[in-house]
């Protein structure tokens, strides 16, 4: 099975188990880069524990859900944006977050990936992941 967007396929599984009240959810193929994605979901409180499992194939992941995601998914095409960007026009934010203040847009910047706040607070730009509310 060929899989295009695993990052689009994961937080898809993630929405769906959410929606229907499950209390975790696993998720496969596991890449370093949805496990970042899932760790910046994490530290701004949408999702619980992550636990990586090795199945000697792909990997898969497993995620405690705590019921707080009304939507989540990717942006495609992945947008460059640039820190004055986000910094003085918020279209980004207005386009992808349902109000001020509600919700992250996920950003993969050259020091790694993190939510749109941390990256204005680390003076950098980079490409649009996801939005999660």
């Amino acid at each position: 099975m060929v899989v295009l967007d695993p990052i689009s396929n994961a937080l898809s599984a993630i929405l769906n188990a959410e929606r229907r009240a499950k209390p975790e959810v696993v998720v496969w193929p596991a890449s370093k880069l949805i496990l970042n994605v899932l760790k910046v979901m994490q530290s701004e409180g949408y999702i619980g524990e992550i636990e990586y499992i090795d199945d000697g194939k792909w990997g898969k992941i497993r995620i405690q859900l705590l019921g707080r995601i009304n939507k989540v998914g990717t942006i495609k095409p992945r947008f460059s944006i640039k820190l004055r960007e986000l910094e003085q026009f918020p279209h980004w934010v207005r386009r992808y977050l349902p109000s001020y203040n509600i919700g992250v847009l996920i950003v993969s910047t050259p020091y790694g990936v993190f939510s749109h706040k941390e990256a204005i607070a680390r003076r950098t730009g980079g490409v649009l992941l996801a939005y999660v509310y």
